[in-house]
């Protein structure tokens, strides 16, 4: 763990970060072979549930996609979501982080920032439990989206959000929907590496939802660059399949036994 956590340290100003989330053993066998840091995120709430939120995610989902996702990585650090009510008081934080690491033998935990959990990284990074912090669009304290650091006072906000997470011992942090001028001063002003999700290339690294840039999941915010349409290709092979069957040309000889 300490020497995965210390290559994602050094690759600042060095080498951009590569992120990606998953949440089975069968993307994570993929993503292993090409991300540094494989995030099993809250996000699963709207890819994989249908939920409108992530509010619903319960900390047993997580710990079961998470144990999923840690059998196919070998080289990647894995990072879970720590879900909204998770982590309430510091009490509760530390009992939930130790468990979520036990379970499912991943690297580290991510925490939302709502400005007043500082003191709750500080002291789960005390229990060696590694912490990855996230500021700007929060899902778990926001409902409604909207780019942050548009304006100098915002800006200010977010850096010194920045630096107390850096200070309470967090070893990277989430950069969501802030604008680049913004995202380019907290990059600059921090020793720990920001993880970019429609923050601009001004970040050391970037995040995004697996099945958005597949072209799965039919989400595609501006931040989103869809690479490939693997919708069209499983509906083809689909496709084939069922005319297969109907046909009774499958299974052949060589399928049975």
């Amino acid at each position: 763990m300490k020497a995965k956590i210390k290559k994602i340290l050094n690759a600042k100003n060095k080498k951009p970060l590569v992120c990606l989330t998953a949440y089975s053993k069968q993307y994570s066998k993929i993503l292993d072979k090409h991300c540094d840091i494989i995030l099993v995120g809250d996000s699963m709430a709207n890819t994989l549930y249908s939920m409108k939120d992530t509010h619903q995610v319960t900390l047993d989902m997580m710990i079961n996609h998470a144990t999923s996702v840690q059998l196919g990585v070998k080289n990647a650090l894995t990072v879970v979501d720590m879900p909204k009510n998770s982590y309430r008081n510091v009490s509760e934080a530390k009992k939930n982080a130790k468990l979520i690491i036990k379970k499912t033998k991943c690297n580290a935990v991510k925490i939302e920032s709502n400005r007043r959990n500082f003191l709750i990284i500080k002291k789960i990074v005390k229990e060696g439990i590694p912490v990855m912090g996230h500021i700007g669009f929060t899902p778990q304290f926001k409902s409604k989206f909207k780019p942050e650091g548009l304006t100098n006072f915002q800006s200010l906000n977010l850096l010194n959000e920045a630096k107390k997470i850096e200070e309470a011992g967090a070893f990277a942090i989430v950069l969501e929907c802030i604008s680049s001028k913004t995202a380019g001063s907290i990059t600059k002003n921090l020793k720990i590496p920001t993880i970019g999700i429609g923050s601009s290339v001004n970040c050391d690294g970037q995040v995004l939802v697996t099945d958005d840039i597949l072209g799965l999941s039919g989400f595609k915010p501006k931040f989103v660059k869809k690479y490939v349409d693997l919708n069209k290709n499983i509906e083809k092979g689909i496709k084939k399949y069922r005319n297969d069957v109907r046909k009774k040309t499958f299974p052949k000889k060589i399928n049975s036994f």
